[in-house]
């Protein structure tokens, strides 16, 4: 894709940078605040510069996000220049596909697009882990949005104010069926869901659960699934906040997928399923939700293994 101007530009002949950014499945299975892992949905985000900050949004959130300077793509984008050493001002144009407030990580791939974007226009001042530090200090949680700047699964780990990780492209033969419920789950319900203490056996069995998902991504088994997906740190204490969850979990398992979780926070959720069956599953999956008396459809997915990318 050529350079791209749009309306309310008024620096005439400079370029706009097109970035697309993936949604993202965060505390996967087990890996609760440590892995996740980036999917076939995208949002794009479109910037260059200007004498103000100018917000466009299209598509999911418009109406809901602020269009101001206060918003998140704009706040990542103003936050790489600054660490360049630049006063700058952006036109930011939002094109968003991934819906807000269902885990499927739009606040993480809203800070990767404008971090990433801003990053290109002003000549790649910052590496890739200056972008990781950026994107976590705003977004709180490393997993999304490293999956977001990074594509295909991420492990992270916090050591001493320091973020490390590592990307992991899964071999297994399997799509992702994502159901959509109607409802959302805020972010801060969910954190306040859970508990200051967990009991050790819990905590035990995700370390557990957590190495035999690993196992399951780099080797292909996804037999080892059916175990490796189950939880016990967020998902017992968030059932409240996405109801009928224990019975989409056994409508897709009844449909052939090898397990399924909860996206993030909620309120979607993911199935991993032989591709075959994949939209069965995810039938299942909206029947089951509708039961509750919540509207539901499903998306077919794969693992994005691209992360943001700039268009041209």
């Amino acid at each position: 894709m050529p350079p791209q101007k749009f309306a309310g530009a008024n620096f005439p002949g400079a370029p706009a940078i097109t970035v697309r950014v993936p949604a993202t499945v965060a505390n996967f299975g087990p890996a609760f605040d440590a892995f996740a892992i980036a999917v076939t949905l995208y949002n794009e985000v479109t910037i260059e510069r200007h004498a103000g900050a100018r917000i466009e949004i299209s598509g999911e959130g418009r109406g809901e996000l602020a269009a101001d300077a206060t918003n998140l793509v704009y706040r990542a984008a103003a936050e790489v220049a600054r660490r360049a050493g630049r006063q700058e001002a952006f036109a930011v144009r939002c094109t968003n596909r991934i819906p807000l407030t269902r885990g499927l990580g739009s606040s993480a791939a809203a800070i990767a697009g404008g971090a990433v974007a801003a990053n290109e226009l002003l000549n790649r001042p910052l590496a890739a882990d200056d972008l990781l530090d950026l994107a976590w200090r705003i977004e709180g949680h490393a997993d999304n949005v490293a999956a977001a700047l990074f594509g295909g699964g991420v492990l992270t780990c916090t050591t001493n104010g320091r973020m490390g990780w590592t990307r992991i492209d899964p071999s297994w033969a399997a799509a992702l069926v994502v159901a959509v419920p109607g409802f959302a789950v805020p972010t801060v319900a969910a954190r306040a869901a859970l508990p200051e203490h967990v009991p050790l056996r819990d905590a035990a069995a995700n370390v557990g659960r957590t190495a035999w998902l690993v196992t399951a991504l780099l080797t292909g088994r996804t037999d080892l699934l059916a175990a490796a997906m189950d939880d016990s740190l967020h998902q017992p204490y968030r059932k409240s906040l996405v109801p009928g969850l224990d019975e989409v979990f056994a409508a897709a398992r009844s449909a052939g997928a090898y397990a399924a979780a909860l996206c993030g926070s909620g309120s979607s959720v993911i199935a991993v399923a032989p591709p075959e069956v994949a939209a069965q599953v995810g039938q299942n999956m909206v029947e089951a939700f509708n039961k509750t008396g919540s509207r539901a459809h499903y998306l077919l997915l794969d693992v994005d293994r691209t992360g943001a990318m700039v268009l041209q």
